[in-house]
């Protein structure tokens, strides 16, 4: 018989973790079907997905090149060959790489759901209006890191992968990467811009608890801005316009983390 629900304010300590424990049981499960349903298209996955950044056709090459030569730039930004091989080295690798993807892949798919399970947990601790507004925070989260996620893949990951593969300390030296150490990069660069992207919304969460200010998110913005462009400068080749394009759109984030907790203060005033 399913436990009965207990009013938030008559839940112990225990309980809340009895109610932490079923949503990451049932975020899993989704996790797990999510990568079940990838699995079936793995062939997709690894092919067009995977190596697409290593096709001087792929998109952003394209469209870098495009840019480029509007702007009167030389062809720097011009990709003609990837001089690396890509290679397995361990027995067992292409198994378990084909198993962490579909994983990768079904908590990227599944992440709405994830959000879903977290709202339920924590909305009891919410203002009735913000509980009501759950459909619009799970979407815009969920569409937050979806972007996150593609900013990753076709700006961030392309332009490291370009970095990477004409970075040479000597001729003599030949790049062939192993392809444990290629995915993680990918995996790196996708997850990690897909949550940063989610700032705003951690912010969200951190001013309601009184550990965020707008105050303090301004005080620290040329730290902010430093470590932002110090980023930009390591995961793109050494030129100016890459750096912008990494750098603009995690500007914009944290920009926009300063308005909401701006707005979250001002709810919390007009709630006392």
């Amino acid at each position: 018989m399913a436990r009965a629900r207990k009013k938030p304010d008559e839940m112990t300590f225990l309980d809340h973790l009895e109610d932490l424990r079923w949503v990451l049981v049932r975020s899993t499960i989704a996790i797990l079907i999510a990568a079940t349903f990838a699995f079936s298209f793995s062939g997709f996955l690894f092919d067009d997905v995977i190596f697409g950044p290593i096709n001087p056709n792929f998109w952003t090459y394209d469209v870098l090149c495009q840019l480029s030569h509007r702007f009167g730039l030389d062809d720097s930004m011009c990709i003609g060959e990837m001089n690396f091989i890509i290679q397995n080295t361990e027995v067992e690798g292409q198994v378990s790489m084909l198993v962490w993807i579909c994983v990768v892949a079904g908590f990227i798919l599944a992440f709405p759901y994830i959000l879903y399970e977290l709202w339920k947990f924590i909305s009891p601790a919410l203002y009735e209006s913000e509980r009501k507004n759950a459909r619009y925070f799970i979407g815009i989260a969920s569409l937050l890191f979806f972007f996150g996620v593609l900013f990753g893949y076709f700006i961030i990951v392309p332009m490291s992968v370009n970095f990477f593969a004409t970075f040479t300390v000597s001729s003599i030296i030949q790049n062939e990467f192993n392809v444990n150490s290629y995915i993680g990069m990918i995996k790196t660069s996708v997850l990690a811009s897909g949550l940063y992207f989610e700032l705003p919304i951690i912010i969200y969460f951190l001013t309601r608890l009184g550990l965020i200010t707008a105050d303090f998110l301004r005080k620290y913005r040329r730290y902010a801005i430093v470590i932002i462009l110090i980023i930009a400068a390591i995961v793109t080749p050494p030129d100016v316009v890459s750096q912008i394009i990494i750098a603009i759109p995690m500007l914009l984030i944290y920009e926009g983390s300063i308005i909401m907790s701006q707005y979250v203060a001002k709810k919390e005033k007009a709630h006392v």
